[in-house]
């Protein structure tokens, strides 16, 4: 959902350290409001920045953790250890907190998380503020730890959804207002498919021949560079990226190219784009907002 969607308030709302103000939440069969130690001790939550103290060392704060979470003592070294794998920290027990770049700590919180082995593991925008290396790193540890038990993720960057999750629940206002898998959700709520060409030419004439190609819905252009000709061509009829969109399903690029060779002008680009989640996203949400 969009900033302010209520993301995070649903996040700390089904594990419990929020109580609802109507309705019922049930995580691994139990009810959060009435038997909230019973979900805690199913779930781990990871909240956006992760709360760690800077000053302890990493195996000192999971020792720490480890009791709080009521993991029994003769358990406590490998279920560490375990989590330590599975967060990819292991090695940096020695390490104090406030030493670790932002993506180590990030880490440190899911071994916490991942500390009382949990059923349901809820993480709140847990790539904020991450370089893109390191969302790559920890998207891959999503997908890890994701094999053996639920993960719940919170985010407004739609990208990762696509890479990371097989269900999307999108919300606006606190309520649900889709619920599906993305390539389902892309179906549904795309209205329209792009097709891109580069082409150098005059632009209106450009313009109104690719209009004219059945199925279009409508045609825009950036100008992207100058064009392949003599120095007067190329101020004259620069390269310019036009996008086309067209009903859902249709394929535009030989029309394209017949339109382009009738008019005697040069394509450098071709291609089909289609409905991608970001393009669902603004119809159902601006639905949404319209209702």
């Amino acid at each position: 959902g969009p900033n302010g969607a209520g993301k995070s308030t649903t996040m700390r709302v089904l594990t419990g350290f929020l109580p609802g103000d109507s309705g019922t939440v049930r995580v691994g069969g139990h009810d959060v409001r009435s038997e909230s130690l019973a979900v805690r001790r199913i779930t781990g939550f990871l909240p956006e920045g992760v709360p760690l103290y800077p000053e302890m060392r990493v195996g000192e704060y999971l020792r720490f953790r480890s009791r709080l979470k009521g993991v029994a003592r003769p358990a406590r070294r490998a279920a560490i250890a375990q989590a330590l794998d599975d967060a990819n920290v292991a090695g940096v027990e020695k390490r104090v907190i406030g030493t670790l770049s932002r993506g180590y700590r990030q880490r440190v919180g899911l071994a916490d998380a991942l500390l009382a082995k949990p059923r349901v593991l809820v993480l709140d925008e847990p790539t904020v503020g991450l370089d893109p290396e390191q969302v790559r790193q920890f998207r891959q540890l999503l997908r890890d730890v994701g094999r053996d038990r639920t993960v719940i993720l919170s985010t407004h960057i739609l990208s990762e959804v696509e890479i990371v999750c097989t269900k999307v629940v999108i919300i606006n206002k606190g309520r649900i207002v889709a619920r599906d898998s993305a390539q389902n959700l892309r179906k549904k709520y795309g209205t329209s498919d792009r097709t891109v060409a580069e082409i150098a030419g005059p632009d209106a004439p450009v313009r109104e021949a690719l209009e004219r190609i059945s199925g279009v819905v409508r045609v825009t252009s950036t100008p992207v560079s100058p064009g392949p000709g003599s120095a007067s061509d190329s101020a004259r009829f620069g390269y310019c990226r036009y996008v086309l969109e067209a009903s859902q399903g249709a394929d535009l690029r030989e029309a394209v190219y017949r339109a382009v060779s009738q008019g005697g002008w040069v394509l450098r680009d071709l291609r089909r784009e289609a409905v991608s989640l970001e393009d669902a996203f603004v119809e159902i949400v601006g639905g949404a907002r319209q209702g």
